[in-house]
């Protein structure tokens, strides 16, 4: 049994990423992991300040917000799921500013697997090469840490179009695999 985060960046809940989000938790769930789903819109996190207060504080920011109990179970995860819409080709700032955040304990945080959960109304081949990045660019900096798996939801225009997706099946199976 693993225990896996998921963190959900979409803005909208059951919009297709948040959806895809809990087709993956399910299939965890079924697996026997031990799951938590955080959906990042509904939490009070502050952008980091660049101050460096964590550096010399072990890890506790100067920021009272969210942000300290979600890395408290991102650094107790097994698995990390990062999951965001993209928006102008980006990922969208809920999770963004989550992971400008993890500054805290960077240093401190290894050994996690990922899976990342993409989704965009665009289908060209390079939509979502930024957003991937971005999710890349932390995991990278995390020691020990590896990429799993990756959902690239393309062509789901409208906030139902994950539903009715083949995305649904690839969502639940990657879960359920973990």
């Amino acid at each position: 049994m693993k225990n896996v985060l998921i963190l959900s960046g979409s803005p909208r809940k059951n919009g297709n990423s948040d959806t895809l989000c809990n087709e993956f938790l399910r299939g965890a769930v079924d697996a026997g992991n031990d799951v938590e789903k955080i959906f990042l819109d509904e939490k009070n996190i502050g952008f980091c300040k660049g101050c460096m207060y964590c550096r010399t504080h072990d890890g506790k920011c100067v920021i009272d917000d969210d942000a300290a109990e979600i890395l408290d179970k991102f650094e107790a995860a097994d698995v990390i799921v990062l999951a965001s819409p993209v928006y102008f080709y980006s990922i969208v700032a809920q999770m963004k500013t989550f992971i400008d955040r993890m500054s805290a304990r960077w240093t401190r945080t290894k050994n996690k697997e990922f899976y990342y959960i993409l989704t965009a109304a665009e289908t060209t081949d390079t939509v979502m090469d930024c957003s991937l990045e971005c999710f890349r660019g932390l995991q990278v900096c995390l020691k020990g840490s590896v990429e799993k798996g990756v959902i690239l939801g393309k062509g789901l225009s409208k906030p139902t179009d994950a539903k009715n997706s083949a995305f649904m099946q690839v969502a639940y199976d990657m879960g359920k695999n973990v």
